[in-house]
């Protein structure tokens, strides 16, 4: 992890990973940016080859911190600082909305700031609604913004693919305080909008029944083998179909299970928590991947269940 993690901050309890600086508070992206030791610049630099000719229409963002490339880029890019990228987030703090954790990922490349949203009920658990906020250094993406709701009683991250409601969108950022607040109304009411979407579609799995016959052929089709499949191959299938119900049989799950978020809930779980299946060199940049944009197999499983 530590090769993925840079630097951290964080307000509440330590994060799994156990990495990070403890603070008491974050009132501003400044202060979270600050804590995190992400208050430095990058800057475009001339690239060139050995003999001193210059490479023409690419450029070399370089941390001012260290001198370190973070990426090359076209000379078209126009770089956006740390403190610019997450300044009009400050419009959202007030009330029960806070900063809980900002830091850096593959030295230095990505960048992201995690806000708290107010706790809701989805299908009568305690839900924990955190917006995600990441900005690259290394041309790779946009300023994002992502949901992840939390389910409390198990710590599992509950970021469905919703038909009615978006997940993750890009935002602009300019020196504009309009803009800014503009920004900022934007990102509560998306959401707002993905908590309410949520809810309701949890309610409408919670009253789905879902059948051990039709959910052995749900995950039949996530786990698919045939007569051309290796032992090996079926090994590791039968695995994973083992994996998947134990956590249906957890006793988190259990007022739950027979319905479709149950079935939810158990793919949230074994993705969330249960360790990979071969730990490659960028699996933890993998699972970061999958805050942001979602996991492939709770997507699927969402789409293959039956719902009222």
């Amino acid at each position: 992890m530590s090769a993925s993690v840079e630097t951290m901050m964080y307000v509440r309890e330590k994060p799994w990973h156990g990495l990070g600086t403890q603070v008491e508070e974050a009132p501003t992206s400044a202060d979270a940016l600050r804590l995190a030791g992400l208050d430095w610049t990058v800057e475009q630099r001339n690239i060139q080859v050995c003999g001193g000719t210059k490479i023409s229409n690419y450029k070399a963002n370089v941390r001012s911190l260290d001198g370190k490339v973070l990426g090359v880029v076209s000379d078209r890019y126009k770089i956006v600082q740390n403190a610019e990228a997450f300044e009009f987030t400050d419009s959202l703090i007030g009330g029960e909305v806070h900063y809980e954790t900002a830091g850096s990922l593959n030295g230095g490349k990505k960048i992201w700031l995690l806000a708290k949203l107010p706790d809701t009920e989805i299908a009568g658990d305690k839900t924990e609604p955190y917006l995600c906020f990441s900005n690259t250094h290394d041309g790779s993406g946009a300023i994002r913004v992502c949901m992840t709701p939390i389910r409390v009683v198990c710590n599992n991250t509950l970021n469905l693919a919703l038909d009615n409601a978006k997940r993750s969108w890009s935002v602009r950022h300019t020196g504009d305080i309009r803009r800014k607040a503009h920004e900022a109304r934007a990102c509560l009411y998306l959401a707002h909008n993905y908590i309410q979407s949520l809810a309701e579609r949890a309610d409408r799995m919670a009253n789905t029944t879902v059948t051990r016959e039709q959910l052995n052929k749900i995950l039949d089709k996530l786990f698919p083998v045939d007569e051309n499949s290796s032992e090996r191959e079926k090994r590791g299938v039968e695995k994973l179909k083992t994996e998947y119900m134990t956590c249906y049989f957890a006793p988190d799950i259990l007022k739950f299970r027979g319905t479709a978020w149950g079935a939810v809930n158990a793919m949230s779980d074994m993705i969330s928590h249960n360790a990979p299946r071969r730990k490659t060199e960028n699996y933890r940049e993998n699972n970061w991947g999958r805050i942001m944009d979602g996991h492939i197999l709770l997507d699927k499983m969402t789409a293959l269940l039956p719902v009222r």
